[in-house]
């Protein structure tokens, strides 16, 4: 076995031996990488990881992620969940099993607002599974209808993860373009969590339908739209040219201050520097997995990973319906065991120069990989989503699981069409005249 064989062996099993004793995974990918480095020679190994650690996030664009999770923490503390909630209850409470599409409407539209599964999860989570609760609704059901939809506003843009999808790409996609082409394959991935809700609510006869008074209804309407307005701001100043993502971001933030604490007055004055500080810490979390993550990118780089695996997956096929297939099982997989962030990196430069010979767009690309890792993030055994769910909603992995399942086949479902279909991500960016 050649040294570049060894290099590439140490690292993968020092990874899978660090990641199953249940290291951190930024933590997991450095000490990997460093091992890899070691195995090489010739190579100052401890610089290297240093300065490719520090070099992988010295991007302006990256500017854009502290910004929206400083939005993201005021908009969860300011009272915005529960006005999205009451939007979304006039809009479809009316039906049969309305509060869990109420549930995910709130959730498709907190999750874009505020960029974050997880704050979608605490934040809407945290009010509407004890609502659902009380009115009758099983308990497991009404956590697998958070749990799912909260991985939405992932698609809805704007969405972190999107930008770091544009870093992986070296800018080739533009987050202007990713922001646009998300918000078809969100809602459509919402649409069929909700017909999936609506069968399991017929079936089980959860809820009878709220109805509200017309005065009532438009005193909600206008309730929300401030917080609403926040997607207007960002999507309308980015696609018009007045800023770019990363100043959106810092807009976002002022916006967002001046809403919690001025507006709805929820947020005080002196919580400001308690939220501060968790965006901070929730930062340099990110932050830290960019940074090994990128340092892993390069040293795969440098042993032709990507080059030999393209090599590999062009010799089982040439068909692009089979590629598609195969790459969407390995990014499942792949979901399972690891975080988004790093996994955008790692395997952006690995699976994207594959499909780009086989004729897929970038930008295509980028959206079946945000919707895989979406699903990712409601499966054992890693789904952060998933497990911060069941506390909020005080079950089970297993019990919630029997209900989580039928979701699951809408997301992939969903994850179908937009694999095989490509102008359901391509077809508003390419309208609005952000692609050719």
């Amino acid at each position: 076995m050649s040294i570049e064989a060894w290099a590439i062996t140490v690292l993968v099993v020092s990874f899978s031996v660090l990641l199953a004793l249940n290291v951190p995974v930024a933590f997991c990918m450095g000490i990997s990488t460093l091992l890899g480095i070691m195995v090489a020679g010739d190579l100052p190994s401890f610089l290297i990881v240093a300065q490719r650690m520090a070099t992988g996030i010295d991007s302006f664009a990256l500017l854009a992620i502290p910004f929206f999770i400083l939005s993201g923490l005021f908009m969860e503390r300011g009272g915005i969940a529960r006005r999205l909630i009451d939007f979304a209850n006039v809009v479809v409470g009316r039906f049969r099993g309305g509060l869990a599409f109420a549930n995910i409407l709130t959730c498709m539209l907190f999750g874009s607002i505020s960029g974050s599964a997880s704050a979608a999860v605490c934040s809407v989570g945290g009010f509407m599974i004890p609502v659902m609760n009380k009115m009758g609704y099983d308990r497991d059901f009404n956590t697998s209808v958070t749990v799912t939809a909260a991985t939405t506003g992932l698609l809805i843009p704007p969405s972190n993860i999107m930008i770091v999808y544009s870093l992986a790409t070296g800018g080739m996609v533009s987050i202007a373009a990713l922001f646009i082409a998300g918000v078809l394959p969100g809602i459509l991935m919402g649409l069929g969590l909700m017909a999936v809700a609506g069968v399991v609510s017929i079936r089980n006869k959860y809820g009878k339908g709220e109805k509200f008074a017309f005065t009532d209804g438009i005193k909600r309407f206008f309730g929300a739209i401030p917080a609403l307005l926040l997607i207007v701001i960002v999507l309308g100043g980015i696609l018009s040219g007045v800023f770019t993502a990363t100043e959106a971001s810092a807009i976002a933030v002022v916006y967002a201050f001046i809403l919690s604490v001025f507006v709805y007055r929820e947020v005080k004055l002196s919580e400001i520097p308690a939220i501060l500080l968790k965006s901070a810490v929730t930062t340099s979390v990110v932050f830290l997995l960019i940074a090994t993550s990128m340092a892993m990118s390069w040293f795969l780089a440098l042993e032709n990973v990507p080059q030999n695996l393209s090599a590999f997956l062009l010799g089982l096929t040439d068909s692009k319906i089979v590629i598609l297939l195969i790459i969407n099982i390995l990014l499942l997989i792949v979901g399972m065991f690891m975080d988004m962030t790093p996994a955008v990196l790692i395997f952006t430069p690995i699976f994207l120069p594959v499909l780009k010979k086989f004729g897929v767009d970038p930008l295509h690309f980028g959206i079946i990989m945000i919707i895989n890792l979406c699903i990712g993030l409601c499966t054992p055994p890693v789904g952060t989503v998933l497990f911060l769910g069941c506390g909020i909603g005080g079950t089970s992995v297993t019990k919630v699981m029997r209900y989580v399942l039928p979701f699951f086949a809408a997301m992939l479902v969903a994850l179908f069409i937009c694999t095989y279909v490509p102008e359901v991500s391509l077809a508003l960016p390419r309208w609005l005249g952000l692609i050719k």
